[in-house]
This record gives structure tokens, sequence and C-alpha cells, in this order.
């Protein structure tokens, strides 16, 4: 099927065909919102069981598949994912609203992580181990979960399934994805891909939809055995709070409110790209995006007038278009929420920086300037994920407080520290309470073949990427056998 055949109408696939939805939902380019990428089928609950019980009566003959056969399933979705980047990334810009290099980008990282995973597929291991009784063998190994519902957001479409469907597959698991009603292009795109590499009817089901009914569904049944989301730490909670209720596993990845620690030893030039590549690019729509700035005393002036300069030149405009640095809110509400922010830190008393309006550009869409705020550790804007371009920076004493400052919050997906001082880098990898530590990085920029995941509220369950999925993926098997 061609993609813009695609582009107008994605389905549903439910046991190996392309069907219908009960209701229809569209979605626009945040570029240029007169355009339609694409008017997809919503499913109701009943469709969203018949995907469940495909993959059900799937998982036996797949579950027992060769390696070898998953991993060239995976390989060839990888290989085709690659070649066609330039296209889907155009595809995934034009509907999620990310620049064209990042669309592309993501892309690219997509192949290489069901490649990857191809490769996993004939690595998985177990173990051969003496028991403490005389002639009895014990082995460890590792079997698929079952059925994995996939719930996954709108900000990463490509990547972030690939993720989760890449794994799951390798390990010989049956897989029900649903994606964010805000990328349904990409998601179809995504699942013509796998459909045509080989898998068996009902291994990989995509259904579109409400949370309300496609992902309380998900949730809810008991034939799903597994359920890994990306989201909101509300959703999340809910989700966990229904699943483990009927003793799913789960895993979530939720908000994060990463600091950024600037010290006054560090190379400012490259502070400043890092806190402008981490907080804005992607349109700060990340949940490892750098939202708090914490940079000591000695250079906060300094810090703060040249990233100021560096948001005046920042190009916002068209995903499309040559030379844009940012592109646009995905939609009206977020922009709408994160203007809101902008008012409430206003209102609290934060110092107005730099940006924070609603833009009018060529083609009407939902932009914004990248915002920066001078803030107190209790100003909101300090404290709650806003997920946009939207920034505040903290004054630090030295090394000790501006730790501190790091560790306030609720969250602990990430964190990153500017230094020239081994000392305070290897200091602050071990005392910064998150999943993920970055040293003269920028804390959005992960690579996919190691775990991703966080703390307290960011995260629950077991690691993504990486040969960690596997204790997502698998569960645990000992026997014993007398010798």
């Amino acid at each position: 099927m061609k993609l813009g055949d695609m582009q107008q109408n994605p389905r549903h696939l439910i046991n190996g065909r392309w069907e219908i939805g009960t209701t229809t939902g569209v979605s626009t380019n945040p570029s240029d919102t007169r355009e339609v990428v694409a008017e997809y089928a919503r499913a109701d609950r009943n469709q969203t069981e018949l995907a469940i019980r495909a993959a059900a009566d799937a998982l036996p003959h797949w579950s027992h598949s060769t390696p070898q056969r998953r991993a060239d399933v995976l390989d060839q979705i990888g290989s085709e994912l690659l070649a066609r980047k330039d296209e889907l990334g155009a595809l995934l810009s034009r509907e999620e609203g990310k620049t064209l290099p990042e669309g592309v980008g993501e892309v690219a990282r997509a192949g290489q992580i069901f490649k990857f995973f191809a490769g996993e597929a004939l690595r998985v291991q177990g173990e051969l181990m003496a028991s403490v009784r005389p002639g009895v063998q014990v082995d460890v190994t590792r079997e698929p979960v079952g059925v994995v519902g996939i719930i996954a957001p709108w900000n990463f479409p490509f990547a972030i399934p690939a993720w989760k469907i890449a794994p799951a597959l390798a390990y010989g698991n049956t897989v029900v994805f649903k994606p964010a009603e805000l990328v349904p292009a990409c998601a179809w795109a995504l699942a013509e891909i796998i459909n045509r590499c080989g898998l068996p009817a009902g291994v990989f089901n995509l259904v579109m939809g409400s949370g309300r009914e496609v992902g309380q569904t998900l949730v809810d049944h008991p034939l799903v055995n597994a359920l890994s989301f990306t989201g909101s730490v509300s959703t999340g909670e809910r989700i966990l709070q229904a699943a483990t209720a009927r003793r799913a596993k789960v895993q979530l990845e939720m908000g994060g409110k990463n600091p950024l620690v600037v010290l006054a030893d560090a190379d400012l030039d490259q502070a400043i790209d890092c806190a402008l590549q981490g907080s804005y690019f992607s349109t700060g729509q990340r949940c490892t995006a750098s939202s708090r700035l914490i940079v000591e005393a000695k250079v906060h002036d300094a810090f703060v007038a040249r990233l100021r300069q560096r948001l005046e030149a920042l190009k916002v405009g068209h995903a499309l278009e040559r030379g844009t640095q940012m592109g646009p809110v995905v939609d009206a509400s977020q922009l709408d929420q994160n203007l809101a922010y902008v008012d409430i830190a206003r209102n609290e008393g934060a110092e107005h920086v730099w940006g924070g309006q609603r833009l009018e550009r060529p083609t009407p869409g939902h932009y914004m300037s990248p915002a920066l705020f001078l803030a107190k550790p209790e100003h909101r804007i300090a404290r709650e994920e806003v997920f946009g371009p939207v920034a505040c920076v903290l004054r630090a004493d030295g090394y000790e407080h501006a730790l501190a400052l790091a560790n306030d919050t609720p969250f602990g997906l990430c964190a990153g520290i500017c230094t020239t001082s081994l000392k305070h880098a290897m200091h602050f990898k071990r005392h910064a309470e998150v999943g993920m530590t970055m040293v003269n990085l920028p804390t959005a920029g992960v690579d996919f073949h190691v775990p991703f995941g966080g703390r307290k509220d960011s995260s629950h369950g077991s690691r993504e990427q990486g040969r960690y999925a596997a204790e997502f993926y698998t569960t645990v098997k000992t026997g014993y056998m007398l010798a």
C-alpha cells in the first residue's frame, strides 16, 4: 500500500487484516493547520478485544518460533525504516511538528532499534547451574511474557513504539499497539511495514482510538499479560492501579523535570549549547528536556545573558522549512497549556527573560517563542512538567547547593552537569537521584542500545531499551532435572 493512501485513511490491523473503525478522527499538520494529514479509523472496545484475542491465539506459534525467524523479521523492518527515513521523516514532521532533520533522525533511530533487537533475538541467554543436591541439574531460561499491550505517546511516534515493539517481538511475545491519536499516520506507516515483513496473522495488531475505549480495554483485559506505557504521571498511576490489581506486568515511563547544573568552572559556550538543545529542541516536547537550569552564582548572569541571545536568534517556523530550528507545538491544547504556565510563572513572581508568546507565521500553526524565566525553587514552573519550550534558571550558591536543587523534585528521569571538574562530575553521577546522568551533554539525547528509565515519579518497572528490555518482555523459569 502506498504512503499517500495511508495518509488519507489509516486503518486498524487486526489479525492480519486492515479494518475500518466505528468512528473516524482527523490529524492535522501543526505547522499548517489547514492541512489534514490523515482521517483515521477509531476503534471501540469490541474491536480492541478482537485484536487482543487475535494476539492471544497467535502466541503459542510465535512464542515457539526460532530465534532466526524472529531476527529475520526484525532486521527486515529495520532495513525498510532506514531505506525510507527521508520519506517517513517528512511524514513525522508534518504530523507531529518536529523539524525535518529531527524527524528523519528519529526514523533512522527506529530502524536501528529494530536491527539491534534482531541481534538480541539470537542472544537470549540462560544459565546452567550446579545444584546443592548431588545428581541434580538446574537450568534458568527466559520465556515470553505473553500478550503485550503497548500504549505510546505522540512526541516520538516512531522511536518509542519501536523500542517497545521490537523487544516484544524479539523475545516471542505478541503485541496490541495503541498509538496516540495525534499521530495516526505515523503509527499506520510503522504498522504497514511490520505487517509486510513475515509475521503470522495476529502477532502484531494496531488499534487506534481513545484512552477511554482502546487504552482501558487493554488495561483491563485478562488476556493482556503485560502493559508498557509512556505518557503522563496521572494516566500512568491509573494504569498501574488497574493492571496490578489483576497481576499484569507493568512498565511505565512518565514525566520529568530534569535539571542541568552549570558550575562556574564549566566551558560556558558548551553549557549554553547543552541548555539550548536540551531545553528547546524538539520544541521542548521530550520527557528528558532540561527545564530546570541550575547555574552557579559566579556565572549566573553571564549564562542568562548569553542564553537569551541564543534564544533571540532561534528560528521558529514550519517544521519542513530549511533552517527551522524549532517547530510548532503539537496541537492547540498543548500550546494553551504552555502559555498558561507562562502566565502562572509571571503571576508567581518569576522574572521573565525571554519569549513565551504566541507567534504568527506565514502558515497558520501552533507556534510560540521559546520561553525563559528566572525562578525560585518553590515556583510551579520549577516543579511541574510543562512539556513545551519553557525553561527556568535557578541560582545556586555552589556545587552542594546545586546538587540539592537538582534532587529537589518528585521526578527522577535524568540530570546533567556542565563542569571541567572530574571530582564534581563523578560525585554528581553518583549522587544525582535519577536513572540517567549526562556530563557536558544535553539531558535529551540517549543511545538505543543502553537502558532508558528513571526513578521516583518518572518511571515504574524495569528499564526500556538495550539488553535490559529482556527483564520486562520475558519471564524467568527455573528447571530441575535428575541427571
